[in-house]
């Protein structure tokens, strides 16, 4: 009979303590999670490659473009695309792009990447007398690499080759190698501020056969959230 009490008492003290304990467990792996995201923060550029089951999504505004991107963590690599609109060629480009992450030493990290897309040009001479009109193939290998500077703070680098090859006869192309480096800041709440610069050439071959070289830059403005 004190057996059969004791059973009687113990079962629902044992079953409010598993049912205490489940909530806990999961308060735990809640922050366990957010912290890696804090961590490594990141949506716009940084971090050099989404971890797995990261997620991101981002927008920036600058000069001569303006554009937004998906980024998706998986099976160590980093998959997403973006779409970008240069608003004094009125051109638009839309790509996919995957990068992995190759070396990492504590603060830092360095991350290939490559782009393949298609760009359509208007050919608008209003701001470019020397625009290129049509339809291009687009590879754009690059290498990203971060440095985490501070807790909210992590310092990018960016080498970019975009390659334009037209797709109409005529024999146009054009090449922009460029370098340079910015910001990325932690806000909070997921979200993250970016600001990025780049200078090099731009090498572009036009419809009659003369191959033309000018200074080549980008400015952006990014502000990206971390979804997952």
């Amino acid at each position: 009979m004190t057996r059969l009490m004791l059973v009687c008492v113990l079962t629902p003290l044992m079953a409010a303590a598993q049912e205490t304990k489940a909530p806990a467990t999961e308060t735990t792996a809640e922050a366990v999670r957010l912290e890696e995201k804090r961590e490594n923060f990141g949506a716009v550029v940084a971090p050099a490659a989404l971890p797995d089951g990261a997620t991101a999504v981002s927008g920036w505004v600058g000069v001569p473009e303006v554009g937004a991107a998906y980024r998706q963590g998986t099976g160590g690599w980093e998959v997403g695309g973006r779409a970008r609109f240069d608003y004094l060629r009125l051109a638009v480009t839309a790509e996919a792009v995957a990068r992995r992450q190759v070396w990492t030493s504590g603060a830092w990290a360095v991350a290939p990447e490559l782009g393949l897309g298609v760009t359509g040009n208007s050919g608008s001479r209003y701001f470019d007398e020397q625009n290129l009109e049509g339809w291009f193939l687009q590879v754009n290998p690059a290498v990203v690499a971060s440095w985490k500077v501070a807790e909210t703070v992590t310092a990018v680098g960016l080498v970019e080759v975009p390659y334009e090859l037209g797709l109409s006869p005529g024999g146009t192309w054009r090449v922009k190698p460029m370098a340079g480096g910015g910001a990325e800041i932690y806000l909070g709440e997921d979200l993250s501020l970016s600001a990025v610069g780049e200078l090099g050439v731009d090498v572009f071959k036009e419809l009659r056969g003369v191959t033309q070289t000018r200074l080549g830059y980008g400015v952006r403005l990014g502000l990206g959230v971390r979804l997952f």
